[in-house]
């Protein structure tokens, strides 16, 4: 047992969107920021000198905000990685935005340990080796990923004790359910995995790159195809050359083509979460061409007006067929098959599970993730199993009313399981890791 029944664990969960960071016991992160990295290769004695090495420089050349020193870290390659939001926000020449999560996995772990370190020590103000660390992990880790993560966390980190739980459980101890079919719609993909009795049936885990990324690419598709161009905030400056009168000068940076995707797809994500909404039933854009339109203004001040778009960009967890209207390129699975729609991928889970629990898998579907944000999205996906389902079968989908706890389930999730008493001799402890090494984790985290 570590620390009896008090202990002030942190909760870490690194998502494919955001970082989540906080104490247990907490009902809301402290710390929150992308996990995407910034990969700069500019020598750092270079950069110290022209900015200095703890000072923040307010009004640089291009008008951007210099990030605190603090937040910039460096790989085994010597790479200077640029971890939060203002060091992200400020625009370098050459600097590359590396993804730390790749296809629902942990890729870099120099970027991963940068993260944990950001959040850790720059955001929550805490020192790792004085508290346990909870970290929330994909349902579908490989022992050798979850092996890598427990060795990089006590060696680099030395926390007196550290505990892996899968994001599945997490999102349904969130609900105060220890039996349920956890829907989790992130940002890079869906994931949907049985939970029961507290454990995660990974046989169960369907998988699909239909995410909150996708529908921002078909979002920033439609605005150019009518005729707009969505720029980053750092590619213009907007002049008022009179009351009320602005001009838009274009700036020329030397942007990496990766930073440039990122900063547009951040604003394509801001339309798709202020404008869209799922259908009540199956929507078809040629049938509702007329709808009326909406207005939305671009950084730049320019203003489109998005109309059946609304409706056909999550129209897509429903319909991937639809991709094809918004002139992208075709989209697989993981597994290199056709995309599956949301209710498919939920009947063909709860199809991998056990005859005997199949009932309660139908009777308690969690929806979770940021995905789940969109309005509409659990009335539909509650309509579309009612044609799959048994007919004995009770249905029902639940989502958290609260959009907070929608967003942050999994880590809402963490904080209740790190600060209940029943949990503490669950641990992993330094001495235990010592005596047996990474593979302990398998044992006490399964």
């Amino acid at each position: 047992m570590y620390g009896g029944d008090e202990v002030n664990a942190l909760v870490l969960d690194v998502g494919s969107l955001y970082v989540k960071g906080g104490y247990a016991g907490d009902d809301v992160p402290k710390a929150i920021f992308p996990s995407v990295v910034g990969v700069d290769g500019t020598d750092p004695a270079v950069q110290d000198g022209q900015n200095g090495a703890e000072a923040m420089d307010v009004d640089g050349e291009d008008g951007d905000t210099r990030a605190p020193a603090k937040a910039v870290r460096r790989n085994a390659a010597g790479q200077m990685l640029h971890v939060g939001h203002s060091a992200l926000g400020f625009r370098r020449e050459g600097m590359e935005v590396s993804a730390t999560v790749k296809d629902g996995l942990y890729g870099d772990m120099d970027q991963l340990e940068a993260l944990w370190e950001h959040a850790i020590s720059d955001r929550l103000r805490a020192q790792a080796s004085e508290h346990a660390i909870l970290l929330a992990e994909p349902t579908f880790q490989t022992r050798e990923a979850r092996e890598a993560v427990v060795t990089a966390m006590f060696e680099k980190q030395r926390p007196p004790a550290v505990f892996l739980a899968k994001n599945a459980v997490l999102a349904s101890f969130a609900t105060g359910r220890q039996t349920s079919l956890v829907v989790d719609a992130g940002h890079e993909g869906t994931t949907i995995t049985a939970v029961h009795d507290g454990f995660a049936l990974t046989k169960s885990t369907v998988r699909s790159p239909l995410g909150g990324a996708l529908l921002s690419r078909a979002m920033a598709a439609s605005v150019k195809t009518r005729g707009a161009v969505i720029r980053p905030r750092f590619s213009f400056n907007r002049i008022e050359k009179s009351p009320g009168q602005w001009q838009v000068e274009d700036r020329k940076p030397a942007t990496t083509d990766s930073y440039n995707t990122w900063a547009v797809e951040q604003v394509a994500g801001e339309i798709k979460e202020a404008l869209c909404r799922v259908s009540d039933s199956a929507f078809d854009p040629t049938e509702n061409a007329n709808i009326p339109t909406v207005k939305y203004e671009l950084p730049d001040g320019t203003e489109i007006e998005v109309g059946p778009d609304r409706f056909a960009v999550p129209e897509l967890l429903f319909n991937p067929a639809l991709l094809s209207t918004f002139d992208m390129d075709t989209v697989k699975s993981y597994d290199g098959n056709e995309l599956k729609d949301l209710p498919g991928m939920v009947a063909d889970a709860i199809s991998r599970c056990d005859v005997d629990i199949r009932r309660d898998m139908w009777a308690g579907i969690v929806l979770s993730g940021g995905g789940a944000l969109m309005t509409g999205l659990r009335e539909r996906l509650e309509s579309g199993l009612a044609q799959l389902a048994p007919p004995a079968s009770r249905l029902k989908v639940v989502s958290p009313a609260n959009s907070t706890e929608r967003r942050f389930a999994v880590w809402i999730g963490g904080s209740i399981l790190a600060s209940l008493g029943s949990f503490q001799q669950m641990w992993v402890s330094r001495a235990e890791y010592d005596e047996h090494g990474p593979s302990i984790v398998h044992r006490k985290s399964p």
